[in-house]
């Protein structure tokens, strides 16, 4: 205990350093991931193609590549420099631009359970496929995707150490910190690991109150 006690300002500051990465890139991925899984169910064959085009890139590329490009390729175009809060704001992009393609890809497998003649009937009373997306398709298809959107959140929870090899403070870089003040490392890591399986298991409880909630209202 130790290891905690006696660094607890370390452990505060990289615990909330994890914890707004997970968020701010949650929101983030939520609401493009929204935006894409629409495009691609999108009756105009541009916002399909669009969508299939964004997916099929950023899932396909690794993260570490994708943190690459906001640290190093971005940066010199914008013309920033690179201060803690910029790599902070680059570090959220960055996840939740990789992290909402399987969002957009989990919502859409989502809307193809909903029957296909609540939204045809929806359009015969006269709703935008805006309307019909946002009022009939959407809310169903989210209650049916539960388990794997809190799967594709437990990733992005843990997806949230790869920022730390871009100087970006979070329980992945605490290791280096711990090192300098003569701590052990194994601890540490061992107590990171105690960390992640804690956040996650609340991540699984909120699962389980979701759907219980949900099965309900239905």
């Amino acid at each position: 205990m130790g290891v905690i006690t006696d660094n607890l300002d370390l452990w505060w500051e990289t615990l909330l350093g994890t914890l707004i990465l997970f968020f701010a890139g949650g929101a983030l991925a939520l609401v493009l991931g929204t935006i894409v899984a629409a495009m691609r169910v999108s009756p105009v064959p541009i916002a399909r193609g669009v969508g299939m085009l964004y997916v099929g890139t950023i899932r396909n590329t690794p993260l570490t590549l994708v943190f690459f490009a906001f640290a190093f390729a971005l940066p010199p175009l914008l013309g920033l420099r690179l201060t803690s809060d910029v790599s902070l704001t680059l570090a959220i992009c960055a996840l939740g631009i990789y992290t909402a393609t399987y969002v957009a890809e989990t919502i859409r497998s989502g809307i193809n359970t909903v029957p296909i003649g609540q939204a045809e009937a929806a359009r015969a009373l006269g709703l935008t496929f805006g309307q019909v997306m946002t009022l009939v398709v959407m809310p169903q298809a989210f209650r049916s995707v539960i388990p794997p959107m809190m799967s594709v959140f437990i990733a992005l929870l843990k997806n949230t150490t790869v920022a730390a090899g871009f100087s970006v403070v979070n329980l992945g870089s605490i290791r280096n910190y711990l090192s300098e003040r003569g701590e052990n490392q194994f601890i540490v890591i061992l107590w990171v690991m105690v960390i992640f399986v804690a956040l996650v298991l609340l991540l699984s409880w909120l699962q389980r109150s979701l759907e219980t909630r949900w099965k309900v209202a239905r």
